[in-house]
């Protein structure tokens, strides 16, 4: 765990929790402080299947990143990448291709430190803050810019859409990235959404989160649907997490417990 801010050699608010950190801590991760630790208690609390929702949206990335991968794409835009963990989207896309291009995005000061920290001199891959609802900004970020945005781009947006509450802000959000990027190029999302949860779990953990500077809006499918307007879904479509070209079938209580749909989109 991470006792004090100076550990990561960037300035951050450890008075308040911050998700990228309670996120970090579901995944068994040791960058979180202890307000993020409490925050991410109270979570499990008012939710107990948050710690699955994390690892179903981290095992969604590896294998949406790998088929891309497979499938020839060699550039990768991580919108909101989070702290770095085992299994990052660079080191499943260099399995397939070693000179595949990756660009990290995130707002979060531990993230960004601890990924620079992480990619050292890696001249494929890169780590900018920036605010993705910014997307000017993270299109122009020093490393975003090094994308070549006339070939296809794989556009991933794991986990972050939830941060977004507005549904016009987020649809023109998601808008924004597509219209960067040419025919060809993919768009991966995860977003939580009610299976298992009760109505009242789903009211108290958007509680907790609306203690962080980060609050959440559970979104039903056909609004998550409207994110990937523009795209043309790959099979098997818009699903529950676990159920995206699974390495083994999972559990019915494995789809429930995960909280989440998630989908890959083919620009055409």
């Amino acid at each position: 765990m991470l006792p004090e801010p100076e550990r990561t050699g960037a300035k951050v608010d450890v008075d308040r929790p911050n998700s990228a950190r309670m996120y970090d801590y579901y995944l068994g991760g040791s960058t979180n402080f202890a307000v993020d630790r409490e925050a991410a208690e109270a979570g499990l609390t008012a939710m107990p299947y948050a710690r699955d929702y994390a690892v179903a949206n981290r095992a969604f990335l590896r294998r949406a990143v790998s088929h891309l991968a497979s499938q020839g794409v060699d550039q990768f835009l991580d919108l909101g990448s989070g702290i770095p963990t085992v299994g990052n989207v660079h080191e499943i896309a260099h399995r397939h291709n070693p000179q595949a291009r990756v660009a990290y995005v995130d707002h979060e000061p531990v993230a960004v430190a601890h990924a620079r920290a992480l990619l050292g001199e890696n001249p494929t891959v890169s780590i900018d803050e920036a605010d993705i609802r910014d997307p000017e900004a993270v299109l122009n970020a020093h490393g975003v810019a090094k994308i070549d945005f006339s070939r296809p781009v794989a556009v991933l947006a794991v986990a972050i859409l939830p941060f977004v509450p507005d549904q016009d802000e987020a649809t023109a959000l998601t808008a924004a990235y597509r219209d960067a990027c040419p025919p060809g190029s993919y768009l991966a999302v995860t977003h939580i959404s009610q299976l298992a949860a009760t109505d009242e779990q789903v009211v108290a953990a958007e509680e907790v989160m609306a203690r962080t500077p980060t609050p959440v809006r559970w979104r039903p499918p056909n609004e998550i649907a409207e994110l990937l307007d523009g795209y043309e879904l790959l099979p098997p479509g818009l699903v529950p997490t676990p159920s995206w070209h699974p390495e083994q079938p999972p559990s019915e209580d494995d789809i429930a417990r995960a909280n989440a749909y998630a989908a890959v989109g083919r620009l055409v």
